[in-house]
């Protein structure tokens, strides 16, 4: 029985030992500084200001940056998704049947208005050819039949009524010949012969996207997906959420910022082109699409991204994240670099406070150098020395 109290008090001690060890963090480079020949002490205090020497172990506790400035937002960025600019984009459909010969055009192409995407075996168009050329045919001879009918009327050698049969007959085949030569170019811009294949056009300048046809696929008139889809990079939709409490945030022409999580530290400026008309029943939002410009083609359809409404964007405001913030009574605050190893409190006063990042009205200004790790530790050292 001795036996096992003495291992019960050993365990004990061990766990508080263990326990202990975790403490030896911040604070242990301050006792540890009484057994180094230093002249001066590792922090002290001036007012509400941290003096370190340059190489004092607690610095690498912390993480400084500088500040930058961005447009003010107006409310908290609401969530979006980024889709094709439906005003340059094309979905490209095939209007006769057939099997796919060859592929013209791969994704990722820049094409012309007018340039072969898809090269089709379509019986469909060669009878439309030679429904056309049957039809100019007899347009042909219905005209001459009616010639002859006029002289002989006016020769005294043919009745009244026969000639305007002619008359008629060739109205007729006119017709006609209209309606095959417009079916046939409606498949094609060029008046192929009968046993051609058929080619498939671009219908507007831009790059290919997306392709949904391989080589020998059998494709019809009336299939729900298109085959290509033609758009231009440069410029999408940012199709957003605005939720009630916001509409008198948002008008048409006003600048937004929005964001991407595939690149955290770049803004894409755009604008609002429309709001919708009426608030969707269950989620109480309204459908708001926005107008971005993609130059570097970063922004990909079907992205999710966050929209900030903007007050002015040719005026802009320090913007830090949420860990730079701590309270000191009923105020917030930052630390500062002041120079190496000078860290000054400083209060500052917010415009708008996000989930990860805030706007600063005043207190600080771009190019500051604010600690965005370790400001609570900072903290509690500086208060520790009042």
């Amino acid at each position: 029985m001795i036996k096992l109290d003495k291992q019960k008090i050993i365990a004990v001690l061990s766990v508080a030992a263990l326990a202990g060890a975790g403490y030896a963090g911040w604070q242990k480079y301050r006792r540890a500084e009484v057994h180094v020949a230093a002249p001066q002490p590792v922090a002290h205090k001036a007012s509400d200001t941290l003096h370190f020497d340059v190489n004092a172990p607690q610095l690498t506790f912390i993480q400084i940056k500088a500040v930058e400035a961005f447009p003010e937002p107006l409310v908290e960025p609401l969530s979006a998704r980024i889709v094709y600019d439906d005003n340059r984009t094309a979905r490209v459909f095939s209007p006769i049947n057939g099997r796919v010969v060859k592929i013209l055009a791969e994704t990722g192409t820049r094409v012309a208005a007018g340039d072969g995407v898809l090269a089709l075996d379509a019986p469909d168009y060669a009878q439309a050819a030679a429904d056309s050329s049957k039809a100019e045919a007899d347009l042909l001879r219905k005209l001459e039949a009616y010639d002859r009918a006029k002289l002989l009327y006016i020769a005294k050698g043919m009745a009244r009524k026969d000639m305007e049969s002619a008359e008629d007959d060739w109205q007729q085949a006119k017709a006609e010949a209209e309606r095959a030569r417009a079916r046939l170019n409606n498949l094609s811009r060029h008046s192929g012969k009968a046993g051609e294949l058929y080619v498939l056009r671009a219908p507007i300048d831009g790059v290919i996207s997306e392709r949904q046809v391989n080589a020998g696929s059998e494709v019809r008139s009336d299939a729900g997906n298109p085959l290509f889809v033609i758009t231009d990079p440069a410029h999408v939709w940012a199709n957003v959420d605005l939720p009630e409490q916001a509409i008198d945030k948002v008008k048409v022409g006003q600048a937004v910022i929005a964001q991407v999580d595939a690149y955290p530290n770049e803004s894409f400026m755009g604008k609002v082109a429309v709001i919708g008309g009426t608030m969707d029943t269950f989620t109480r939002r309204i459908q708001v699409r926005c107008e971005l410009d993609n130059p570097q083609l970063k922004l990909k359809p079907e992205m999710y991204a966050r929209v900030s409404p903007i007050a002015d964007e040719h005026s802009s405001l320090p913007r830090i994240p949420n860990t730079a913030l701590f309270t000191q009574g009923l105020y917030s605050h930052v630390f500062v670099e002041m120079s190496p190893g000078v860290l000054q409190r400083r209060r500052v006063t917010l415009a708008l406070q996000g989930h990860e990042r805030s706007y600063v009205k005043e207190g600080l200004k771009a190019g500051d150098r604010v600690v965005t790790g370790g400001a609570l530790l900072l903290n509690a050292e500086l208060s520790g020395n009042d």
